[in-house]
């Protein structure tokens, strides 16, 4: 009876190596996935200081577009009033 119980104790400890072995292995890989994690997401915070700095280079250009295109919009309404013989000046509002 002993060689039975040598036996299951044995096969018990190589069961549990060959556990412990695959858990080293899931680590290893889970600690590899964490490390790729860490520099994509530091890439991400250097790419998302550059695209504010976009943002605000855009809104710039949108808001100069905004204001060229609004005094080309007034000018060409002041055209179209005095041709149609409104007086469109300061002076003629007041």
């Amino acid at each position: 009876m002993s060689s039975h119980s040598t036996r299951s104790s044995s096969t018990a400890s190589l069961a549990r190596n060959r556990q412990y072995t695959h858990l080293q292995s899931q680590l290893a890989q889970l600690n590899a996935h964490l490390a790729d994690t860490e520099n994509l997401l530091a890439m991400t915070a250097v790419q998302a200081e550059y695209l504010r700095g976009l943002g605000g280079w855009w809104g710039g250009l949108f808001m100069s577009a905004s204001k060229v295109l609004g005094e080309e919009g007034n000018n060409s309404a002041a055209t179209a009033g005095a041709a149609a013989g409104g007086d469109t000046t300061k002076a003629g509002r007041e």
